[in-house]
């Protein structure tokens, strides 16, 4: 028997040591299968280079077996196997990765698409994560070759002899430790492989042993099922594009996602130059507040599952969709969950947003019909997407959509051509509320007059980040000022109101601040509007978004305008009484009315308004009854 001491390259003793290798775990069963999954591959590789033959039909495994009795679990494969000077070279000497030798061997025989093996090192460390003692028994493909035994507590110290194994491949014993009890549940170790190997390119069989059951007289012999695996080892994504229908694409999203509703569309990835990648992203339907849309991208290695939403590879925007994505060149660390933000990555994320754009551009051109529906569902992705990258902005803005209160869905262009004057070519009106600002709607519509809806939290960044980069326009809410369109060209401009109206409302009001003017509009049936100008506005919602409520009372104060509309009777009334001290309180009785049919369009009154306003109806319903 050999003895001796692992040679540890100095760089990775400590986190090899102190078991920091990894963050989770069950990142053990992900290593030691992909391994075994490596060794296959690397034993079909040799056979299509001529270095080895393979029976005719040969099926290969890796096989998970736990035996909660003795605390050990045990991972198989029939793959190339090890000899006792490969297991000196790839394990007693840690950190160095046998890929790197295999690959330099067949560099000439392997082209792009033949990846062998992981370029990990250190996954079969992993082990001692959960393991007080791991046994390795191989027998390599060599001809002549012996069966190797090794054995290792976790420290620097190993042991080998001739071992017993009387088959090709690799099997490895885990003597589980306290530290890896939770493991040692069968159907905690299934969950695991399903989530982390469920698309490796080799079948995965989980069994386990159980303690022999007394047989009664009355037992008989049944035939037990065939094994299923527990993995899918040809997944959606690497098939062609051509070859999928779209029940196959909305079967792969039900069952990788577990959402029962159906996707909006997909877009299929596969680049094989510059890098590798394939994948599937999916468009869900989305929530309009972002803080509830919850993506999930998936982001595997060569068919394993490495870990969701890495943002460093996927444009943050895109971890709002689902889907996932291969990428066998990724430029990963020893833990093999976080990445190196090199140039192949930042080339990764540029593609890929650069394939979104496209997609959205293609359907906005070849069905804009159905481009128009998604669009409710599209629209925060698409709006945030354009916030947190430029290029997408400039790629996607031609394509981007405004729902309007005439239910249209137009560009920006589109919308701005049909502005009925000339003054309105660069102004675009807005909706935040449709109920609260019904009464403005009502106006606009009469005037044929049109305004889009941006109702969510997040349509304020939006629409500030518009205003940068296109020259010219500006939106303005449909409640901050009266637009000419609106008034009444046939009353004289020159009309003015009452001498003192202004500061008598004032004084009625309790608001000092309040400015009060007079204007003919068209509309007959309004009586009074209030404004918000939009810079007061976007300031106060800008201190709520960002000051979280810490800012000085006070710091951004509402610039109300309440609008009396000279062409309606009551306001007609108003100014009469203005200058007539016998109607004092007539006058006070209109004046907070109008106040509150103005507020009521703006937001809700509060409840001790909401009583105020409800007693005045009460008494102007009496009046006009001759009560």
């Amino acid at each position: 028997m050999e003895k001796g001491n692992l040679s540890i390259h100095s760089e990775n003793i400590l986190p090899i040591i102190k078991k920091w290798l990894y963050s989770d775990m069950d990142i053990f069963v992900r290593e030691l299968v992909s391994n075994g999954a490596d060794a296959i591959t690397k034993l079909k590789k040799l056979a299509d280079f001529g270095e080895t033959t393979l029976d005719d039909g040969e099926e290969f495994f890796i096989r998970v077996v736990l035996d909660k009795a003795n605390k050990q679990i045990t991972i198989e494969d029939n793959g190339i196997g090890m000899t006792a000077d490969e297991i000196k070279e790839y394990i007693n000497q840690i950190a160095f990765s046998g890929a790197n030798a295999f690959m330099e061997k067949y560099s000439e025989k392997t082209d792009a698409s033949g990846e062998i093996i992981g370029h990990f090192g250190l996954g079969f460390y992993s082990a001692f994560m959960v393991a007080d003692k791991v046994q390795i028994d191989s027998l390599s493909y060599k001809k002549g070759a012996e069966p190797v035994w090794w054995e290792s507590d976790g420290s620097i110290e190993y042991s080998m002899d001739e071992g017993g194994k009387n088959t090709r491949g690799t099997k490895i014993t885990l003597f589980v430790g306290e530290s890896g009890e939770e493991f040692l549940e069968i159907w905690k170790l299934r969950s695991i492989l399903t989530k982390y190997c469920g698309f490796v390119p080799v079948p995965v069989f989980i069994d386990e042993i159980k303690e022999p059951e007394e047989k009664s007289d009355t037992d008989t012999e049944t035939e037990t099922a065939p094994p299923t695996p527990v993995n899918d080892t040809s997944p959606l994504w690497i098939k062609p594009a051509s070859e999928c229908t779209d029940e196959e694409y909305k079967a792969f999203y039900h069952k990788v996602f577990t959402d029962f509703n159906e996707p909006l569309f997909w877009i299929h990835l596969n680049m094989d130059y510059p890098f590798r990648l394939k994948g599937i992203l999916y468009f869900p339907k989305m929530k309009h507040d972002l803080e509830y849309i919850e993506g999930q991208v998936k982001l595997y290695n060569n068919q394993v599952f490495v870990a969701d939403n890495i943002k460093e590879v996927i444009p943050e925007y895109l971890l709002l969709l689902k889907g996932v994505m291969d990428c066998p060149d990724l430029p990963l660390n020893v833990s093999r969950s976080f990445l190196q933000n090199d140039a192949t990555v930042k080339k990764m994320s540029g593609y890929i947003s650069r394939k979104v754009a496209d997609k959205l551009n293609g359907l906005f051109k070849k069905n804009r019909d159905e481009y128009n529906g998604y669009w409710d569902d599209i629209a925060p992705f698409i709006k945030y997407g354009c916030i947190k990258e430029r290029e997408f902005y400039d790629k996607i803005k031609s394509s981007v959509l405004y729902k309007t209160i005439g239910n249209k869905h137009q560009t920006l262009d589109e919308f701005l051509m049909d502005a009925p004057i000339v003054e309105e070519k660069k102004n675009v009106h807005y909706v935040t509320n449709e109920q609260l600002q019904s009464q403005y709607i009502q106006m606009f519509k009469e005037q044929n007059l049109s305004a889009v809806f941006l109702t969510t939290n997040l349509d304020t960044p939006f629409v500030n980040y518009l205003e940068m980069y296109e020259t010219g326009v500006k939106f303005t809410r449909i409640d901050s000022d009266i637009t000419d369109a609106l008034k009444d060209d046939d009353v004289s401009q020159d009309d003015t109101q009452p001498e003192g109206l202004e500061a008598r409302m004032r004084e009625i009001l309790g608001n000092e601040k309040l400015t009060v003017r007079t204007e003919p509009l068209k509309s007959a049936d309004v009586s009074s509007v209030l404004l918000l100008s939009e810079q007061s506005r976007r300031m106060q919602e800008m201190s709520k978004m960002f000051g979280g409520g810490q800012l000085p009372p006070g710091m951004f104060e509402e610039e109300l305008t309440l609008v009396l509309n000279r062409n309606h009777t009551l306001v007609q009334k108003l100014m009469g009484f203005a200058e007539n001290p016998e109607r004092a309180a007539d006058t006070e009785l209109i004046t907070e009315h109008l106040f509150d049919l103005a507020m009521l369009s703006h937001k809700p009154l509060q409840p001790d308004q909401m009583t105020a306003f409800i007693r005045r109806s009460n008494k102007i319903l009496e009046m006009a009854a001759g009560a």
